[in-house]
């Protein structure tokens, strides 16, 4: 609620279980319950089987699922909900073969590479290689904060933005005054 208060259009859960950031079915049901019309709820699942996924979307109303594994389009496809794809971005990236292999998604979410993780780095990649003409919406996540938010949206000039760990004040732990700094930091951008 702290992120709704603070003006953010959109709240992710984590259905992804390493990560100190998991929500199970039940409390997400909980946190969907209370937001208020017009904020969004997104799913985030990580190479999860089909059935978890329904499982979850059975129970918990998503307006979007983002997935953050290796999933095909084909797999992305499967639920008559809209879906985001995420990319970590390392120099090796084609992005514009990303937009034409997940042509149905509404957007990419470009989060930094590191290996073995699936996300959630705390780590800036170099925003350079975002190329200016490709052809979906961007989502940019990866090392944001409320000290680079301002100027991650003056250079790469994104549909929006995501952060989770630029506003924790422990893995997993969010922080109303450091989600309120970001919101502002967003709000300070040069649009």
């Amino acid at each position: 609620m702290a992120a709704v208060r603070a003006g953010c259009d959109a709240i992710g859960l984590v259905f992804y279980e390493p990560s100190p950031r998991f929500v199970d079915v039940e409390q997400a049901a909980r946190i969907v319950a209370c937001l208020p019309p017009f904020v969004a709820a997104v799913g985030l699942f990580v190479d999860a089987d089909e059935h978890e996924i329904r499982s979850v979307i059975s129970r918990v109303h998503l307006d979007i699922l983002q997935f953050h594994g290796e999933e095909t389009a084909e797999n992305c496809n499967k639920y008559g909900v809209p879906f985001i794809k995420a990319v970590r971005v390392r120099e090796s990236t084609n992005l514009l073969q990303y937009a034409a292999d997940y042509a149905d998604a509404r957007a990419l979410l470009l989060d930094t590479y590191k290996e073995g993780t699936a996300g959630g780095t705390g780590e800036v990649f170099d925003w350079g290689m975002i190329p200016q003409d490709l052809p979906k919406p961007v989502i940019l996540a990866g090392g944001l904060n409320s000290a680079n938010v301002a100027q991650a949206i003056n250079q790469v000039r994104p549909y929006a933005v995501d952060v989770s760990g630029g506003v924790e004040k422990s893995k997993g732990i969010k922080d109303a005054a450091q989600i309120a700094a970001f919101m502002r930091g967003v709000q300070d951008a040069a649009l």
